[in-house]
Order: C-alpha cells, then sequence, then structure tokens
C-alpha cells in the first residue's frame, strides 16, 4: 500500500522523483491551479506558457511531464488536467480532484516519492486529492514477476518484475497539524486500503479465492480489526435450510459459505446490514454462459467484497453505528449434481422458487442473505450485486442502479454515491413486472419477462426482506470490473465500487443524518 504523508516542506524543498501540479481549461488556454504557485516561481512565472508550448490545455484526464526548472529538488513537474475553471475561486469539485490525483499516481507507477501541489486549502480537498492519488496507485501484481525455473542457474537475467506503484504520497498545501486535516488523511488511508484489499479479492483468480478461502480471508481481517466473523459451512446451511445458496453452490467441488461480519459500537443507536452477492466464479451454471462472456466472470464476488471492506472501514474509523455485514459464498458450476432448469429450491423464507434459469443465481444467494439479515431487524438493508446484464445495457459501464422500496431511502443513497464520487441513478420497481415471475408449480420463479430484467431481479429481492425494514438495492454489474483502460483513479479489474456509498451511508446513520 502507498504510503500517504501530510508534508511540512514546500513545494520547491521537497525532495521527491516528481511534483504533481494542477492545471484548469481556460479560454485562452491553461490556467495554474492554486498549490503551483511555488513551482510556477521556478519557471519564472511562465509555467502555464510553457505547458500550452507542450499542447496542455487543462481538459480533465490530461497530463503533462516536463523537466523541472533549477530552483527545485524534484527532477520532473507533472501538470495533471482539473478540467473547467470553478465557478467561485477555490471552489474545485472533489471528484475531478480525486480523477486528476488518480492519474498523477498510475503515471508516476514506479516512482518512490511524489509531491502533490494540488488545491488542497480546505480539509475537503485535501480528503479527495489523497483518496484520488492512493487510489489511483494501486495496482495488482500478486501474480507477476515469478521465478523462470528453466533459466540456467547461473544465468543474470534482467529484472521482469511488475512496475511497482508510487510508493509514497507527500500532500502538499494542506495544514499537517490541524487536527481536521489528519483526520480526513487518516480516514482517506484507512478507507483506500480497504477498497485495494476488495480490488485484490476481485482481480484474484478463482482457482486461488472460492468461498473457503474468501471466508478465511474475512475471518483474519475480523480478527486484526475487532469485528466478530461466524461462517456457516455446508452442514450448517443444511442444518439452517438456506436452500437458495445450496442450490447454487451444488454443483461445485468446493461447497458454500455464508459469512456474517458484525462490527458494533457501544454508543451506535443505529444498525445496517449490508448484503453482498459472492459468487466466485460463474460459469452459468447447467445455463452455461456462451463463449466470450467467461473469463471476467470470477468479478461476480464484487458485491461480497464491498460488503467486506465496509463493514471493515466502519470498524477501522469507530464509527457510531452497528454494520453487519453478510456475506453469500458459492461457485455456480455445472456437474452431474448441479442444480437444473426446472428445479424447485426451498429457500431459508421457506418460500418455494423455481428455477428457470441457472445463470440468475445472484438473486438466489441473495435471498437467503437477505432474509437471514431481516431476522436481526436492523433500521435499513442494503444489499451489493454483479446482477444483471440488463443494468449494464440501461446505464453502461461506469453507473450502477439503485431501488429500493422506499422512495426517500433510494434518493438518500444516490445522493451519497454521488457525494463521494460514485456514479448512481434511481431505478423504478414497477408492480407490473412481479406478475412475469409467477409459477405454476412453486411461490415463484427465478425469472421474469426479459424487458426490464434488472428491475425484476429487484422485485424478486424485494420478497425476501422483511416487512417494514427500509432497503435499497445496488447492482454494479457496470462498474465493478473495468476492462477498458484506466482513466483518472480507477485502475483495469476490480475497481471497489459502491465501497465509498456504503461507508459515507454508515457515517450518515452513525451522525443522525439518515432520521
Amino acid at each position: 500500500m502507498t504510503a500517504l504523508t501530510l508534508s511540512t516542506a514546500g513545494a520547491a524543498t521537497l525532495r521527491a522523483d516528481a511534483l504533481v501540479v494542477g492545471v484548469t481549461k481556460g479560454v485562452k488556454g491553461p490556467i495554474l491551479a492554486p498549490g503551483s504557485e511555488a513551482v510556477d516561481k521556478a519557471f519564472d512565472g511562465k509555467l502555464a506558457a510553457v505547458l500550452a508550448t507542450l499542447g496542455a490545455t487543462g481538459a480533465e484526464g490530461e497530463l503533462t511531464k516536463l523537466p523541472a526548472a533549477s530552483g527545485l529538488k524534484a527532477p520532473v513537474v507533472v501538470a495533471v488536467g482539473l478540467g473547467p475553471v470553478p465557478d467561485k475561486e477555490d471552489a474545485y469539485d472533489a471528484e475531478a480532484l480525486r480523477r486528476a490525483a488518480g492519474t498523477a499516481a498510475r503515471a508516476l507507477h514506479g516512482s518512490k516519492k511524489a509531491g502533490f501541489a494540488l488545491p488542497a486549502t480546505s480539509v475537503e480537498d485535501a480528503a479527495a486529492v489523497a483518496e484520488g492519488a492512493l487510489l489511483g496507485a494501486y495496482a495488482f501484481t500478486a501474480y507477476q514477476g515469478g521465478e523462470n525455473k528453466l533459466a540456467p542457474k547461473d544465468a543474470k537475467s534482467k529484472d521482469n518484475g511488475p512496475k511497482l506503484p508510487l510508493a509514497e504520497v507527500a500532500l502538499l498545501g494542506a495544514k499537517p497539524r490541524d487536527k481536521a486535516y489528519k483526520a480526513a488523511v487518516e480516514r482517506a488511508l484507512a478507507l483506500v486500503e480497504e477498497i485495494n484489499r476488495a480490488r485484490d479479492l476481485i482481480n484474484t483468480p478463482p482457482n486461488d479465492l472460492y468461498p473457503e478461502s474468501f471466508a478465511a480471508v474475512a475471518t483474519a481481517a475480523g480478527k486484526e480489526h475487532g469485528v466478530k466473523v461466524q461462517v456457516l459451512d455446508e452442514k450448517a446451511l443444511v442444518k439452517g435450510g438456506f436452500g437458495g445458496i445450496l442450490g447454487v453452490g451444488q454443483g461445485a467441488e468446493r461447497g458454500p459459505r455464508l459469512v456474517k461480519l458484525a462490527y458494533t459500537h457501544p454508543k451506535a443507536e443505529k444498525t445496517l446490514a449490508l448484503v453482498g452477492k459472492g459468487i466466485t466464479y460463474d460459469s452459468g451454471g447447467i445455463s452455461l454462459k456462451p463463449a466470450g462472456h467467461n473469463e471476467t466472470m470470477k468479478c461476480d464476488m464484487a458485491g461480497a467484497a464491498a460488503v467486506f471492506a465496509a463493514v471493515v472501514s466502519a470498524a477501522r474509523l469507530g464509527l457510531k453505528v452497528n454494520v453487519t455485514g453478510w456475506l453469500a459464498l458459492a461457485e455456480n458450476m455445472p456437474s452431474g449434481n448441479a442444480t437444473r432448469p426446472g428445479d424447485v429450491l426451498r429457500m431459508y423464507s421457506g418460500k418455494t422458487v423455481e428455477v428457470l434459469n441457472t445463470d440468475a443465481e445472484g438473486r438466489l444467494v441473495l435471498a437467503d442473505a437477505l432474509t437471514r439479515a431481516s431476522e436481526e431487524k436492523p433500521d435499513a438493508i442494503v444489499d451489493v450485486a454483479t446482477l444483471t446484464g440488463a443494468m449494464v445495457l440501461a446505464l453502461g459501464n461506469r453507473t450502477f442502479g439503485v431501488m429500493a422500496n422506499d422512495d426517500a431511502f433510494r434518493t438518500s443513497i444516490h445522493e451519497i454515491a454521488e457525494e463521494v464520487g460514485e456514479s448512481s441513478w434511481p431505478m423504478p420497481l414497477p408492480a407490473d413486472l412481479r406478475k412475469g415471475m409467477d409459477s405454476p408449480t412453486a411461490d415463484i420463479a427465478n425469472m421474469g419477462e426479459r424487458m426490464g430484467g434488472g428491475l425484476v431481479a429487484g422485485l424478486f429481492l424485494k420478497e425476501f426482506v422483511g416487512e417494514g425494514i427500509a432497503w435499497a438495492h445496488l447492482d454494479i454489474a457496470g462498474p465493478a470490473f473495468h476492462e477498458g483502460a484506466p482513466y483518472g483513479y480507477t485502475p483495469k479489474g476490480g475497481t471497489g465500487s459502491a465501497v465509498r456509498t456504503l461507508v459515507r451511508l454508515a457515517e450518515r446513520t452513525a451522525a443522525g443524518d439518515l432520521g
């Protein structure tokens, strides 16, 4: 994990591999953002002109490297675009700062230390820069740089190991001795460490990450951070009657698990329950996915990873709210023992479900976990899942859908997501779509109308939420796993989508802001 410090040094005197400054897009060319004054002075006040000569405009996502002027201890200056000039002086958009810091951190992979002289005149700005830089510095290298056992033992081979992330971020322009700044930076560090842990889990190949090993990771983290962890194995699931989780996992050699994580605070007045879909590999089961759709299905546990990271974050931040996480873990595999289309499962709630498509498995494991979470009567439940391709078709690859049984709660989740920089959109749960899941054999089918499939899945889940409990469903199928080129602080692969939203929800609940 990249180190983060609030530096007392000035930009001109900091010894580092690079200095990062911000540039906005002005009408007549790039305009330097606050924080760059000392660097500009070293360029005799001509840094903006030099950048313009090099083609820089200040557009968001743009990055320009140039040799540092004499008078600076760092040898390289990195100018990163912040987008349009803000309407009010110093009122920089937090997400623009996150993305700019992330862009710079990605460009500095392999460096030991960089000074970030982006706008940090407020606690919020400093927190955004810190988050963006740490998120952007992420790299998943666990499976790279292995020893070549076929090479001669005395051969002096060139090191072909992975380029490591930026080792240290020095935040410039903040107030190192101010308690509020220190707290903001400490929060950013704890939060991003857990987001990056979630990213690691999502990126881990399914031969190493399966229900039992995921449960072991959760157990170890719980011991480290004071979170109580309970793991239900196959025998316990059978005894408890968790037919949904068992039905999905019965085709795999490695059995399913239901993991409960519980963080409690002695002064908490509210309880949140978070439920995560944890399909550690999704082949589609007997309803096998077509060629070209299996390669990234290790990411189908991203919802469980987000829930895990959010609960541990709440514990590390000491939030005055009780947060319980439920990880519904299974592999969805085809075999002679797998659930078949047409089978009927008896769920933990007692309801029966006719399985029309074994690739609609996420809703089955979530249903059992939602019912179990409801038994503890939390004030609210939020489930997170890479649930439907239909949601990707509706909202694209960067936005997750929000559904709920309470309009005010859905609005709050949407507003929180936008506040922390996670793109989301409120979606309805039309009652007329429920009829499509009527089954002549069971209480309900796991499939309904094809059109509006993401909403149908939400309606299915709603059936398993306890009476009188506010509930929201986040379908993160689009943003959970990024297959394109990295951008901003978003890497290729697992993103940690929804963790920031869940943690801010917990913070607001602790503060009494959600009623």
